[in-house]
């Protein structure tokens, strides 16, 4: 019999660490300026010139690209290579987990990735350092230099669906998984949120590392509410020397 696989569900509690705000936290980018998710919603974004250099001048100011993996990333890349299986569901988009040593092929990223730019006419895929260094140079609002379409990062903006394969295989992994650990969530937005109940449904152990209680705390095997950075890598040890069950 092979090892349990544990399915690690990471929202932006995740990076705070690494310097990248969350958003609905006390500090959160949408408590810090009132229209600030208009940036991030494609019906703005495409209608108004202004909402789009507002929204690159933001991607520009918050250094994404620049940040640099925590602990908390650093200890799941650890699991993974203690051969514990292991798969990772984002809701970020910020490929911390990735830049860790989390395997790409390992990781579903729910919400799309900060660091490419597609065109919304030929969905044509660039670097978003090409795109933030037009910005710097003078273009604010830079076009798709292949057919002058708008460019927006590769991200899922509000009014936008999830890539339904990604979405898919992440519910496989919730409904297949043993150990379901969401860390840094809300829990709030679905889709996404809804992968922790399907996965307590289907039998998995549910452990929920996060400072604010959410939706799906009562489903919850364990509840940790300790600092991220510290405890999840105590968690994951748990888990590894546990082969799987902690």
């Amino acid at each position: 019999m092979g090892k349990p696989l544990v399915a690690v569900f990471s929202g932006a509690g995740m990076s705070t660490d690494s310097g990248i705000p969350d958003y609905r936290g006390p500090q959160g980018l949408w408590r810090r300026e009132a229209d600030a998710e208009k940036l991030v919603t494609y019906s703005y974004y495409m209608a108004d010139p202004e909402i789009r250099r507002r929204s690159w001048r933001m991607r520009a100011e918050l250094g994404a690209l620049g940040a640099r993996p925590n602990a908390a990333h650093l200890a799941v890349a650890e699991l993974e290579r203690t051969g514990v299986p292991l798969r990772v569901i984002t809701q970020n988009v910020d490929g911390l987990h990735q830049v860790a040593g989390t395997p790409a092929r390992k990781v579903f990223e729910l919400h799309g990735t900060a660091r490419s730019v597609v065109c919304t006419a030929c969905h044509a895929r660039t670097g978003m350092d090409e795109a933030l260094a037009r910005v710097a140079a003078g273009e604010p609002d830079p076009a798709c230099l292949g057919c002058g379409g708008i460019l927006k990062a590769a991200t899922v903006m509000f009014g936008e669906r999830l890539d339904p394969e990604v979405l898919a295989q992440a519910v496989a992994v919730a409904k297949g998984c043993q150990v379901f650990v969401a860390v840094g969530s809300t829990l709030q937005v679905q889709p996404a949120a809804s992968l922790a109940g399907m996965a307590a449904e289907a039998g998995a152990r549910l452990i929920i590392v996060n400072a604010q209680e959410t939706p799906y705390d009562s489903l919850a095997d364990e509840v940790i509410r300790e600092p991220i950075g510290t405890a999840l890598p105590a968690l994951l040890a748990r888990i590894a020397a546990a082969g799987a069950l902690p």
